[in-house]
C-alpha cells in the first residue's frame, strides 16, 4: 500500500505501482466503510483480478472518511493512474506517529532490489 499526506490529518491510501505488475488489470474493489475506525495493518478490503485478489491493509491507524467512487464505475483507474485518481481511500490518521515506520519510496525500490518480497 502507498499513502500520502493531503493535508495534516486526512491521506489517500492505494496499491503501489510495483505489486499491480502481478495483479495484471484491477476488475473489482470491495471497499472498506466509511467511518469505521481502523488500527495499522488491520484488512480493509480487497482488490481483484482475473489473476489474483489483493488484500487491502490500513497502512496506519484511523477512520476512514472518503472512498474513490470512480473505482466502481472503473476500478482499472488503479492501474492506469495509480497515484492519481486510482487511490482507493481518505484516512483520517489517528496515530501520525506511524508515518514513521513506513517505507518512504526510494527506501522501497531498494528493499525490492535487495529481494524483499512486495
Amino acid at each position: 500500500m502507498w499513502i500520502e499526506m493531503e493535508d495534516e490529518f486526512i491521506a489517500r491510501c492505494g496499491i503501489a505501482d510495483k505489486y499491480l505488475y502481478k495483479m495484471d488489470i484491477i476488475e473489482f474493489v470491495d471497499f472498506p466503510d466509511v467511518d469505521i475506525v481502523v488500527r495499522m495493518g488491520e484488512k480493509v478490503g480487497i482488490a481483484e483480478s482475473d489473476k489474483d485478489i489483493f488484500e487491502i491493509h490500513s497502512p496506519v491507524s484511523g477512520r476512514i472518511v472518503e472512498l474513490n467512487k470512480l473505482l466502481e464505475k472503473d476500478p482499472s483507474l488503479i492501474n492506469s493512474d495509480t497515484y492519481g485518481e486510482g487511490w482507493i481511500y481518505k484516512i483520517d490518521v489517528k496515530e501520525p506517529n506511524e508515518l514513521r515506520d513506513l517505507m518512504h519510496e526510494d527506501q522501497y525500490y531498494e528493499f525490492l532490489e535487495r529481494g524483499g518480497d512486495i
